[in-house]
C-alpha cells in the first residue's frame, strides 16, 4: 500500500466545500471519484483543511492510500485528465506509510481579498469581497497585532464546530494594500478600475483554524477599518469568548487556502 500526498488547486465556486455532504458536489467527493477510476476500487482522501462552500485553494494538501503501481507523473496526468477544469493536481509525492495530511499539518496559511470602491469588475467578483466604503488600513493593522500569539479564539468560531479545544496559535497576520493580485486576469488592471477602488490582502498563518475563524476575523477587521469598532475591541472580543461580540462572517469567495506546511 502506497501513501501519496497530493497538492491541489481549486476554484471553489461550484462546490459545497471540501468535505463530502449529503447534498451537493464536494471537492473531496470529486477527487475520490477520479482516484477510484484509477485505482479500480473505492478510495478515501484526507484533506488538510476542510474549506467551506465557495472557498478556493492555491495549495490544499491531501493524502490517499493506493494499491496501484502507477508512476507519480502518470498519476498526476491521469487525475488532471479526469478532474473538472476547476480542480487541478499540482504535484504528487510518495510519503511514509503513517502520513496523514490532516493530523500531521503543522501550519496553514490563508489569504483573504477585499476590494473597496463603488464598482468592481465582473472578472473579480468570484474572488473578492466587495466593500463599497474605504477602509482604514492603519486601524486594521493595529488590530491584527492583538491577534498574534496563542489565544482562545472561541469568539471567532461559528456554531457547529466540534473541536477538543478552541485555543490556537497565530504566527503571522497582516493587512496589505496592493495594486493587483497575480491570480486575476491581466485585463483587470489599475487602469481599468474605478479611481476610488482599493485592493486589500489579509494574510493569516497559524497552527490551526476553527470553523469560519478566518472569515470571522476578516469581518471584524472590516468593521474596524470602517470605523464601526476600535482596534482595541479585538482584545475584548478574545477575552469574551462570545461569537456575538465579534463582527460578521466575511463571505466565502474572498478566501484562499494558500499553503499547508508539514
Amino acid at each position: 500500500m502506497r501513501v501519496i500526498k497530493l497538492t491541489i488547486q481549486y476554484e471553489g465556486t461550484a462546490y459545497v466545500g471540501w468535505q463530502r455532504q449529503k447534498v451537493g458536489i464536494s471537492l473531496q467527493g470529486v477527487l475520490e471519484s477520479a482516484l477510484t477510476e484509477i485505482e479500480g476500487v473505492e478510495v478515501h482522501v484526507v484533506g488538510a483543511g476542510r474549506t467551506d462552500a465557495g472557498v478556493h485553494a492555491l495549495g490544499q494538501a491531501a493524502s490517499v492510500r493506493l494499491q496501484c503501481s502507477i508512476a507519480l507523473p502518470a498519476l498526476k496526468r491521469a487525475l488532471n485528465a479526469i478532474l473538472p477544469r476547476d480542480i487541478r493536481v499540482i504535484s504528487a509525492e510518495e510519503m511514509a506509510h503513517t502520513f496523514n495530511a490532516r493530523s500531521e499539518a503543522r501550519s496553514k496559511t490563508y489569504q483573504y481579498f477585499v476590494m473597496t470602491g463603488s464598482v468592481i469588475s465582473p472578472f473579480e467578483r468570484r474572488y473578492v469581497w466587495h466593500v463599497p466604503q474605504p477602509l482604514n488600513v492603519k486601524w486594521m493593522t493595529e488590530a491584527v497585532m492583538l491577534l498574534k500569539g496563542r489565544h482562545d479564539f472561541s469568539a471567532f468560531q461559528s456554531a457547529g464546530g466540534s473541536v477538543k479545544t478552541t485555543i490556537r496559535t497565530i504566527t503571522e497576520v497582516e493587512v496589505d494594500e496592493v495594486t493587483s493580485a497575480q491570480f486575476l486576469s491581466p485585463m483587470v488592471s489599475t487602469a481599468t478600475r474605478p479611481s476610488d477602488s482599493s485592493f486589500l490582502v489579509f494574510r493569516i498563518c497559524g497552527d490551526g483554524f476553527l470553523r469560519h475563524m478566518v472569515r470571522a476575523i476578516v469581518g471584524t477587521l472590516v468593521d474596524i477599518g470602517s470605523g464601526r469598532r476600535t482596534p482595541q475591541n479585538i482584545g475584548k472580543i478574545l477575552v469574551s469568548g462570545d461569537r456575538s461580540q465579534a463582527g460578521p462572517t466575511a463571505p466565502p469567495q474572498g478566501l484562499f487556502l494558500v499553503s499547508v506546511d508539514y
